[in-house]
């Protein structure tokens, strides 16, 4: 017959339970002690906190960017640059085709000559004129003598007729050549109009002629503007972003070639809030630590500070409310410093600007200028 099962001791019993609380002591006096080592490792890693004088704002690294595009309509026949190149102000980005320019410059040199030669022509018309105005005169003046010796003789026969020395015929003669000198002296008079009426006639044809000459040779510059706009040309250094179109397409009068950045103008754009915008002035110092180079503290300068709150409510008529108003302040890179390091500066990165708004104030070791090498 099978004995009775034996009772179980009580020791037996808890000794699964105080194995499990021993196990998960050993778990979490471990784990304790590295969460103690973790937060004080942080606490003597962690930066120090910024002085109440430093603010701070996101923005991004920026620059102007100008588009290279063509002055009249026209067909590119070369681009010289990659995207990526640097370019030097003044160097030749681009040509267009310049035959039909070319034509009508011709053309416009061909109206220079003809206007030119009217020209002559006039001048040399205002001498012929003058001198028949002179001779008019001339011939006034003689006319004019003619009159005079004319009218005393026929004042002397008029006197020697009433003594009876002269018969009544000779001082109707007389009288009958008196007016016909006075009608030759207003013919001679009528000449001598008609000869000025000429010359001032030629001498406007000479102005309108040298009007001519002017405008062609206007036209002459105006197309030769237009040749060498057709060359396009770096307006300052900086680098291609972008080959917006290809040799052989046709533009329209301003349609784009290329987009460069300007590379001496980079800068970044963050928003503060009323009270720090408020005392950040023109020039104040800035240090720029981009995501992309955590390391690396770039100095800047305050070029811009917004007059103009943004992001702000409909109605302001709290305090809380005036605190949402941010203005916009943009820190600008030094173009020396830029220059030095042209291959490194990249548009687009992001980045905390720190802003000292009490010059005072010294920047903290962790915001000291470190450069690249």
């Amino acid at each position: 017959m099978a004995s009775a099962k034996e009772p179980i001791a009580p020791e037996a019993a808890t000794e699964p339970k105080k194995t499990w609380l021993q196990q998960l002591r050993k778990f979490i006096v471990p784990g304790l002690l590295l969460l103690a080592l973790a937060v004080l490792i942080w606490s003597w890693l962690r930066p120090a906190p910024l002085p109440e004088a430093i603010v701070t704002g996101n923005g991004r690294i920026e620059a102007t960017e100008i588009d290279i595009a063509t002055k009249t309509a026209g067909r590119i026949i070369e681009i010289l640059p990659h995207e990526g190149d640097f370019v030097a102000s003044g160097m030749v980005l681009a040509k267009m085709d310049t035959q039909v320019l070319q034509a009508q410059q011709t053309e416009a040199r061909a109206q220079v000559r003809h206007a030119e030669s009217a020209r002559v022509t006039a001048k040399a018309v205002i001498v012929q004129r003058q001198s028949e105005h002179n001779a008019a005169l001339a011939v006034v003046a003689q006319r004019q003598a003619e009159f005079d010796a004319a009218s005393k003789r026929l004042q002397r026969s008029q006197r020697l007729v009433g003594e009876g020395a002269t018969p009544q015929q000779e001082v109707d003669d007389d009288r009958a050549r008196v007016l016909g000198m006075q009608a030759a002296i207003n013919a001679a008079q009528a000449q001598v109009a008609a000869a000025g009426a000429g010359t001032e006639a030629a001498k406007s044809q000479a102005v309108a002629s040298q009007t001519l000459i002017e405008a062609a040779q206007a036209t002459v510059s105006r197309l030769q503007a237009d040749i060498e706009d057709s060359v396009l040309k770096a307006p300052r250094d900086g680098r291609i972003q972008y080959r917006v179109a290809e040799p052989g397409e046709v533009l329209s009068a301003g349609g784009r070639v290329l987009n460069m950045v300007d590379l001496a103008d980079v800068y970044m754009t963050f928003f503060l809030p009323t009270e720090a915008a408020g005392k950040v002035a023109l020039g104040s110092e800035i240090r720029l630590v981009l995501d992309a180079v955590p390391d690396l503290v770039i100095p800047a300068t305050a070029s811009f500070v917004a007059s103009v709150a943004q992001f702000t409510p409909k109605t302001v008529e709290t305090e809380t409310e005036r605190l949402k108003l941010m203005f916009r302040v943009r820190a600008r890179l030094d173009p020396e410093l830029l220059k030095k390091h042209l291959n490194q500066v990249k548009t687009g990165v992001p980045g905390i600007a720190y802003v000292k708004i009490d010059s005072k104030v010294e920047w903290p070791e962790n915001l000291a200028i470190k450069l690249p090498q």
